[in-house]
């Protein structure tokens, strides 16, 4: 995977850039990513996962332990091998800025973009019989010992009992064609110091007899099994190999293939079966080889030229009837989903499917479900669901509530049983597994219990109920649901679905309200009393455009007074409806009136320091109308607006300038001769240039002049400034600063030199002002 951003910061640098302006990449397996905005994990983020040497420049990036997000850099190149890369789907998220943010104003969201270009490219083997980075390397299929088997392809343990059949994840792409012998139903009766169980089992068993699976020394041969459902448990076993010979190694991974040094479980099953308990539903990966006793204890074997032969046996248990645990005492339910009318589409909720639980009900009462135990103290009652193909980006939703103490615990695991041992997420009333950014529990009390599970994996997933054997005298409901967003937004924001880039996967988000962040609004970012303050100051600042419009009107020059009163009356409405106070129009409509508004003030501050006639300023304020009503249209928070607006308004003084000059002086006709002795003219320019000066100190006064410049830098800074944190103190000072800029440059013109004219050109113009007939006689 390469990456390629124009964000180019140094290795050194990471550590000093805030959350807010941070750039991560996530990578994930199965679900989205909720990036982890912990100190802790950002310090391992920065220090551990980058390579050594310069970053940044291209580096190959190739580790087992794959963090899950990594910073943004000029070219970044991600290489994952087989052996940490898992089959299903795989999400790539980017995070411009993490942790909680505020959403007050839609001013703030403006910013410098980022641009990213992705390359992914997958290599695989053509067929899942070969493997290896040449594909060079075989996966054995493995056949049963007997003939007259039916040679149908299967997967391990399809138990098609009608309690079940809700229990199947979606359709594997990829099948194991293997020899499958079905045992028949056995009994088989556990002792015990109270009563007898009945251990009713169905298993799947292959094996392959003596001298038909051969391996030398320090080779490794590789299968694979897919378990599609429930199953207590599965061994491995190998035989017929010899009392002296090496020890023969056995490797297991779920979903990857495993390596000496990276597996999930591993034993010599020279002497004793390797055995899984309660294995995840999926494709588990077996890896075989033979290793001298000598040498165990080094994984790095000498090899020898020594080849084994052996048998080995591989066999599947599970339990029938709808029970499953060690003894297959414990009641295991499949639940149905039920979709709500939501506009969020995967939101649903789940009901064990038989007749003790109705549809029209969201809850059943978890009682009549519990498993029964004489013998135990505790006992565990299991439900299962799936999550919906698309559906990754929900969260589920489990609750229990009883009428008295709840002394129940919740155990929960993706693909297979929960135990006390072996679990995901885990929640209980007194304690719970709170360290993932994808588990919460909130609001539990000694009665109640309430966790959600965000972006949960596509697939099944189990629920376990640890509890008491006497329940008779509570009564508890329970509900399981698949919702869209935590605690609706905490009812600080609003729930939004979107989906992926693909356009496969749905994912839900809260847009939160002025005062609050966060994943699910529950960061309290702005208390109320600080949001009216910072509310009075964002209106309230306004009032600076009374000074301004105090000129124009003092002047007389009315098109600039309503031009400064209007721009200050619609940012004020603007703001109101900004920071939820009120709106008087549409919030798009208060915008473009806000920012065109306000860029004709800059524009006409400039356009009346210019002393033109009123029919040139007609015509350069229709042109300027036209384009700052383009610019508010098109991109009204642009920060190049500010520059922009600024060259139009210098463009139209310097032409308002030009015809002033044009008009109080004539041009002369040069001769065409050419006159070589030029030091003769040069007296005239300095003439010109002495002129000039004199001219704009007569209509000039240069204290408000110098005045005007630093309140407009003063405003350029406050512009530059603004961020979600300070945005309602630094655009405050922006109002204040350019219509206080706009006041001191308006008084720095003299006003005889405004309103004066040469009386020459006033008679010209009146002298042409009179009929041809009267001027004739």
């Amino acid at each position: 995977m390469d990456f390629a951003t124009d964000m180019d910061i140094q290795r050194e640098q990471m550590k000093g850039i805030p959350r807010s302006e941070l750039a991560i990449i996530c990578l994930m397996n199965s679900n989205p990513q909720i990036p982890d905005i912990s100190e802790s994990y950002l310090d391992s983020l920065l220090s551990n996962f980058l390579p050594s040497g310069p970053f940044g420049n291209g580096n190959i990036i190739n580790q087992s332990n794959l963090a899950q997000c990594i910073p943004f850099q000029k070219n970044t190149t991600v290489v994952l091998t087989n052996d940490q890369i898992s089959p299903g789907v795989w999400y790539i998220g980017y995070f411009h800025g993490i942790g909680p943010a505020r959403t007050q104003s839609k001013m703030i969201s403006r910013g410098k973009a980022r641009l990213v270009s992705t390359h992914i490219t997958v290599r695989g083997c053509p067929t899942s019989a070969i493997w290896g980075p040449y594909c060079n390397q075989t996966v054995e299929m493995i056949g049963c010992s007997q003939p007259s088997i039916d040679n149908n392809s299967r997967n391990l343990l399809d138990l098609n009992t009608e309690r079940r059949n809700s229990w199947y994840p979606r359709e594997h792409n990829r099948r194991i064609n293997i020899l499958s012998q079905r045992n028949q139903l056995a009994e088989k009766e556990v002792g015990s110091n109270v009563t007898a169980l009945v251990r009713m089992e169905n298993s799947v068993t292959c094996s392959i007899s003596n001298n038909s699976l051969c391996i030398r020394q320090g080779d490794m041969k590789f299968y694979f099994l897919d378990v599609v459902n429930l199953a207590l448990q599965f061994e491995i076993t190998a035989a017929n190999f010899g009392v002296i010979g090496p020890s023969l190694i056995c490797y297991l991974r779920y979903n990857a293939f495993p390596q000496r040094d990276l597996h999930d479980y591993s034993g010599d099953i020279s002497h004793d079966p390797l055995v899984v308990k309660s294995p995840n539903i999926g494709r588990w990966y077996i890896a075989i080889e033979t290793v001298n006793k000598t040498q165990m204890n080094n994984t790095a074997s000498k090899p020898v030229l020594d080849t084994m032969c052996f048998s080995l046996k591989w066999q599947l248990t599970g339990c029938l009837n709808g029970k499953t645990g060690t003894n297959c005492s414990w009641e295991v339910y499949g639940l149905q989903r039920v979709p709500r009318r939501s506009p969020i589409p995967f939101e649903s909720y789940y009901i064990p499917s038989n007749e003790r639980a109705s549809l029209e009900d969201s809850h059943f009462y978890l009682e009549q479900f519990l498993s029964n135990s004489s013998h135990e103290q505790f006992a565990w009652t299991y439900f299962f669901l799936d999550v919906a193909q698309g559906s990754a980006g929900a969260l589920i939703h489990v609750q229990l509530k009883s009428d008295k103490e709840l002394n129940y615990e919740l155990y929960s695991k993706y693909g297979g049983l929960p135990s006390n041992d072996i679990w995901d997420y885990y929640a209980s009333r007194t304690s719970s597994s709170n360290g993932s950014v994808f588990f919460s529990l909130q609001n539990s009390t000694n009665s109640d219990l309430d966790l959600s599970i965000f972006y949960a994996k596509e697939g099944t997933w189990c629920f376990g109920v640890k509890h008491p054997t006497d329940t008779t005298n509570s009564q508890t409901y329970m509900s399981v649901s698949l919702q869209g967003c935590h605690r609706n937004c905490n009812q600080k924001g609003v729930c939004h679905s979107s989906v992926d880039e693909s356009g496969l996967t749905f994912y839900s988000f809260c847009t939160c309200d002025r005062d609050h962040g966060g994943f699910d609004c529950s960061d309290e970012l702005v208390s109320p009393n600080g949001h009216i303050w910072q509310s009075v100051f964002l209106i309230a600042s306004n009032a600076a455009a009374i000074l301004p419009a105090f000129w124009a009107l003092r002047q007389k020059a009315f098109a600039e007074w309503i031009l400064y009163t209007s721009s200050g009356i619609s940012s004020a409405l603007y703001h109101s409806c900004d920071v939820g106070t009120w709106c008087i129009l549409s919030f798009r409509v208060l915008q473009f009136l806000d920012f065109w508004l306000s860029f004709m003030a800059v524009v006409g501050t400039f356009i009346c320091m210019a002393t033109i006639d009123e029919a040139s300023k007609r015509a350069m304020h229709t042109a300027v109308f036209i384009l700052t009503a383009l610019l508010a249209a098109t991109g009204a928070t642009r920060s190049a607006n500010i520059g922009i607006v600024i060259a139009i308004g210098s463009l139209g003084l310097l032409m308002g300038w030009l015809l002033e000059f044009s008009t109080a002086r004539r041009f002369i006709c040069w001769p065409w001769q050419i006159n070589l002795n030029m030091p003769q003219s040069w007296p005239n320019f300095g003439t010109l240039f002495r002129n000039t000066l004199e001219v704009l100190n007569k209509r000039f006064r240069w204290i408000f002049l110098l005045l005007g410049f630093i309140t407009l830098s003063f405003a350029a800074t406050s512009w530059k400034l603004e961020s979600n944190s300070n945005y309602w103190i630094w655009h405050s000072m922006w109002h204040i600063t350019i219509y206080t800029s706009s006041f001191f440059f308006l008084c720095s013109m003299r006003v005889n030199a405004r309103n004066r004219s040469p009386e020459s050109n006033y008679e010209l113009t009146r002298q042409d002002s009179l009929p041809r007939s009267e001027r004739e006689t």
